[in-house]
Formats: C-alpha cells, structure tokens, sequence
C-alpha cells in the first residue's frame, strides 16, 4: 500500500536530517511546530513511528526511558554521555565481526546487533590539571 505523501512528515524528516543529536519526539514537535503551528504532538509521534517502520529514520532506545530518532540510517555506532546524556555518532570501524563471535556457541542464528556506547563526554569529562 502506497503512503500518501504529506508536508508535515517531511517536515519532520527534513528536520531530523539537519540534527545530529539525536532528538526525542518532544524535541521534533517543539521544532516542527513553528513552520506548522496547528501540528499536534500525536501526529510528530505518528509520523515519526511511520518512518521508522519504513526504515526512513531510526529509532533508538538508550535505555533513559524516551525513543531518540536519527535520520541517519547507514550502519554506525553511537555513544551516550552517562552525564548529560548527550547521545552522539561514533565515527569508528565496522564491528560486525561480534556477531560471529556471539554465535561461536550459540545454536541460533544471530541476525544483526545494536550497541550503544556509555561514558562521559568531552564537554563533561573534567579538564585534567
């Protein structure tokens, strides 16, 4: 079934892919809301679950109990600041090799992995005297 195309939701997507922070929905409607005033929160949440589900964006759970969402959907890596909870790319090697280790004594198949990284960031990390 074909979506229909709708201004709001590229709105949406326009704005997460001008972001590398990894912003929550509440973030997106906030954002979203001034070019469209009459837009609800329902419908950020909406939009934002529909492009998820069509791989457009990703969603991700870090565990600090709200979804974050990122218009970058190439494989990466992300860390989050244990602190402030900045959540941030890594720029680092491919670690798809885990997956054969995890499967080494594992009588399933082990299709894919998501990894978070946790720790302080620069802007946190305390200057060294």
């Amino acid at each position: 079934m074909a979506i229909k195309y709708s201004r709001q939701r590229e709105e949406i997507k326009n704005f997460l892919m001008s972001r590398k922070d990894h912003p929550t929905a509440d973030v997106v409607y906030m954002n979203v809301r001034q070019q469209y005033p009459n837009i609800s929160l329902g419908t950020v949440y909406r939009n934002l679950t529909l492009l998820a589900d069509m791989g457009e964006i990703k969603r991700l759970h870090l565990g600090d109990g709200v979804d974050h969402f990122d218009a970058d959907i190439s494989p990466h890596y992300h860390f989050v600041c244990s602190k402030c909870g900045q959540v941030m790319d890594l720029k680092m090697n491919n670690i798809d090799s885990i997956v054969d280790i995890a499967g080494m004594d594992f009588n399933g198949e082990i299709q894919g992995h998501i990894t978070y990284f946790y720790g302080i960031c620069g802007d946190c990390r305390e200057p060294e005297n």
